[in-house]
């Protein structure tokens, strides 16, 4: 196994998946909804956009390319890491799903909190 600083975002999505595999039903279920309200009040959303790396523009399409790999795949991606991680992990889409993933453990109170702990190692600098 590849040492933590190693492993690349595909590896870290399949990784958390096969240590997870019962919190990736609300995980996606939870992806899928940021997807859905970045999507709403675009113009309040655009107005407040700051973030310097991406354009609003460019950060709505991530979210449309990832809410169709959810829409598309669906229940699979709860089932099967290498779906899920060459799915939503793959280039820039990884930007917009791990934003979500750890928003995900920021905002929600979690029972396991080993899975808190383990997206705050694999996807927090």
């Amino acid at each position: 196994m590849k040492a933590l600083n190693q492993l690349n975002n595909l590896e870290r999505g399949k990784l958390l998946h096969q240590l997870f595999p019962n919190e990736m039903p609300a995980l996606v279920d939870f992806v899928q909804g940021m997807c859905e309200a970045v999507n709403e009040n675009l113009d309040l959303n655009r107005a407040k956009w700051n973030n310097g790396l991406f354009s609003f523009d460019f950060w709505l399409s991530l979210a449309g390319d990832v809410h169709a790999v959810t829409e598309k795949y669906g229940p699979k991606l709860h089932k099967n890491s290498n779906l899920f991680a060459d799915q939503l992990f793959d280039g820039y889409l990884a930007c917009f799903t791990i934003h979500c993933i750890v928003t995900y453990t920021a905002v929600r109170q979690h029972e396991n909190s080993k899975f808190v702990k383990a997206v705050d190692l694999l996807f927090n600098p």
